[in-house]
């Protein structure tokens, strides 16, 4: 029973949490966005002591349920081990218990941190587990759903029914792409042949459980006089936590899966309340490993606390023309309620949520070595509509903060740059004015290239303190290879 309901809690935050990703209308998020800002690393950066405090204490009641039934990248481990399972009669028992490998787990664990304290992210969200995650949702199944969803589209289409439209599906970044299959590989790799080694080795947010779970009221313990040494369950257990040699389990490597009590013929392994310890060791391990979960613990809250301190397509019925290239932006352009570079650097892990619902195509990951994988704005495809703020009511680490479509409207991101030696105006003596036209701040206006010509062509000048930084005038110029006005971003926003 314990067992089954697992699963199925386990299965409604994977699909839930998956969805998030994979809903480009961005309708689910008022229903499921809570699923993300449960996840441990976005509520450690947003500051969300409320759910850090819960997921502690939830390890500590009950172990490390958040690795088997709410972290994503854990589910979808036992998932790829489950199916693994099925191929062949004999791989159902086909784990065993090994030893923990506490020099990789705590080292990756400071690196980790390390790399937190210092600004590198980039290293860090690599191995951070809802990032990941999100990686490899919005990159690889995200694709798939969209071309199922337009191949639906196009039936419908058939069909005289407007049931569902296309949608664009396109590689925002190659390197991020990348990343996400790689990452796919090498977690799908891990779990098809060990279960959940990726968790027990490599994630630093399942080594800071692992740390409080060693204490945990309530867990898996063995029977003595009931079990028969047959060594199934240790053969089951995909976290390969019990020593059935010495009757032991591992808590600080135990997913509460219940795969083992399942497993038991002899009812020899049940989930109750600890009288004592599962696992034997002697008082000063107990103090070094109690002093090492306040100081990891300790430092990662610090850590983010000192963070959180210094922060204080073609529309308009124009004719259907090439893409530009992109600028070379001197600094980049970050979302409404992003406050700053800083802030949203400092706390974003490029976990893809926004960028997977932004419906017009400007968010894509940065591949820039300094914020590599971090969202970044950019116009060739669309521009950051003043009437949208999904990016912002999504995000669950506090990078983007919850704008209104009111406030975002005078939220200064950047400013125009014009350059009149590559205007149509220019090159080709044409009017134009798609800049000024299209413009929702009325920032940009035409002005006579000679002043003393009434008959002078016009041509863009912006007015800074009025620009917002949407894009607009950037998507909509004509000038190819590279349009004749560019948003150079802010690297503080400010209301206007």
């Amino acid at each position: 029973m314990l067992r089954k309901t697992r699963i199925i809690l386990a299965t409604i935050f994977f699909v839930g949490v998956t969805l998030l990703f994979l809903d480009f209308t961005g309708t689910l998020h008022a229903w499921l966005g809570w699923m993300a800002k449960v996840q441990l690393l976005p509520a450690v950066l947003a500051l969300n002591f409320g759910v850090v405090a819960a997921l502690l204490l939830l390890t500590l009641l009950f172990g490390r349920v958040y690795c088997s039934v709410i972290c994503p990248l854990g589910v979808m481990q036992d998932i790829i081990s489950w199916v693994h399972g099925k191929t062949k009669k004999k791989n159902r028992f086909r784990f065993s218990y090994s030893p923990a490998k506490k020099w990789l787990r705590y080292g990756v664990l400071v690196l980790f941190i390390i790399g937190l304290a210092l600004g590198a992210h980039s290293i860090a969200i690599l191995i951070a587990p809802y990032s990941a995650y999100g990686r490899i949702a919005a990159n690889l199944f995200a694709p798939l759903y969209q071309w199922g969803n337009n191949l639906l589209a196009w039936a419908a289409e058939r069909l005289d029914s407007y049931a569902f439209y296309s949608v664009d599906v396109w590689i925002r970044s190659a390197s991020t792409f990348a990343v996400a299959v790689i990452t796919f590989l090498a977690v799908g790799f891990l779990a098809w042949r060990h279960g959940r080694t990726w968790c027990n080795t490599i994630c630093p947010v399942g080594t800071v459980l692992g740390l409080f779970s060693r204490f945990s009221l309530f867990a898996p313990v063995i029977d003595t006089e009931k079990c028969r040494n047959c060594g199934l369950c240790g053969k089951q257990c995909k976290a390969s936590c019990i020593d059935m040699k010495e009757h032991k389990i591992d808590l600080s490597r135990c997913v509460v899966c219940m795969d083992c009590i399942d497993t038991c013929k002899e009812g020899a392994i049940s989930y109750a309340r600890r009288r004592g310890r599962s696992v034997p060791e002697s008082r000063n391990e107990a103090t070094n490993e109690s002093r090492r979960a306040f100081l990891t613990t300790g430092a990662l809250m610090v850590t983010t606390a000192a963070m959180k301190a210094q922060e204080m397509k073609v529309d308009g019925g124009l004719a259907d023309i090439a893409r530009a290239e992109k600028p070379e932006r001197q600094t980049p352009i970050v979302p409404a309620g992003a406050v700053s570079l800083k802030n949203f650097t400092e706390h974003c892990t490029a976990c893809q949520l926004c960028v997977s619902v932004c419906p017009n195509h400007v968010l894509r990951p940065s591949a820039d070595l300094d914020t590599f994988m971090l969202p970044e704005m950019s116009y060739e495809r669309g521009y950051c509509r003043p009437e949208c703020n999904r990016c912002s009511q999504v995000c669950p680490a506090g990078a983007i903060r919850p704008v209104s479509i009111e406030e975002k409207s005078s939220v200064q991101t950047g400013h125009a740059v014009v350059n009149l030696d590559i205007c149509v105006v220019n090159t080709d003596e044409v009017s134009c004015g798609n800049c000024a036209r299209h413009c929702p701040a009325g920032a940009i206006r035409m002005v006579r290239k000679n002043p003393d010509d009434k008959e002078s062509l016009m041509i863009p000048t912006v007015n800074e303190e009025r620009c917002i930084g949407c894009g607009a005038c950037e998507n909509l110029c004509p000038a190819r290879p590279l349009t004749a006005i560019h948003v150079e971003g802010h690297e503080v926003h400010r209301h206007i």
